[in-house]
């Protein structure tokens, strides 16, 4: 027989490995994307299209392992009784996903449409992008601290806030630059929404680093 003092530590490993799965598969979408925009700065259409339908399958995973993720804490009850916050971490880490899918949405949308974004603008881009998925790496090192206890986490999650703050700065200039260049609204206004989405995936990245840490308080 397990009485609850000993079935809640393993209830809470369960939740920990199952999130940790899931931030996995967020990584891969993130992945993808970045590739999708790398490829969209050297002109390279079938490689985002190709790309896009992984970043769509990876993505229909992520929704899939949230929807167990969820179940699976339902199934658990009254014994883990901080799950809310496993699923916060999940909920906030699905979407971070959900906007990167929109980004290489649209850049697939301006790859389709032969759009010519100026380089600069590009090249911008694929800083901001490199930026905001050095932020996601951060933060898997946060979620992966969740193994060795809460003292590494808080330094971790630091890196997380200053890689955060470069994508602000990025943004910021790039989104000047973008006006600046005098490009048709069409154009302008997609642009500006892959920029704006990378910027709010960077602001969705810092928010799953404080779920975590509220994770870590709970472990």
């Amino acid at each position: 027989m397990v009485f609850p003092i000993e079935a809640e530590p393993r209830a809470k490993r369960r939740a920990l490995n199952l999130c940790q799965d899931h931030l996995r598969k967020v990584i891969e979408v993130a992945r993808k994307t970045a590739q999708i925009i790398d490829a969209f700065l050297n002109d390279d259409a079938s490689s985002v299209m190709h790309l896009y339908e992984e970043v769509q399958r990876l993505s229909d995973e992520v929704a899939e392992s949230k929807r167990m993720i969820a179940q699976e804490l339902i199934e658990i009850g009254a014994i883990l009784l901080n799950r809310e916050d496993f699923l916060r971490f999940t909920y906030v880490t699905s979407e971070i996903a959900e906007l990167y899918k929109g980004v290489s949405f649209r850049i697939l949308a301006m790859i389709e449409r032969k759009w010519d974004i100026p380089l600069d603008i590009k090249k911008g881009i694929a800083e901001l992008s490199s930026t905001v998925f050095n932020a996601m790496m951060r933060l898997r090192d946060v979620v992966f601290a969740l193994n060795y206890g809460s003292p590494q986490i808080s330094e971790k999650a630091k890196d997380v806030e200053m890689t955060e703050r470069e994508v602000d700065n990025l943004y910021r200039r790039l989104e000047i630059l973008l006006l600046e260049r005098g490009i048709d609204m069409p154009r302008t206004l997609l642009a500006r929404d892959v920029i704006q989405l990378l910027e709010d995936t960077a602001d969705k990245i810092e928010d799953a680093s404080d779920a975590t840490r509220i994770l870590a308080l709970a472990l």
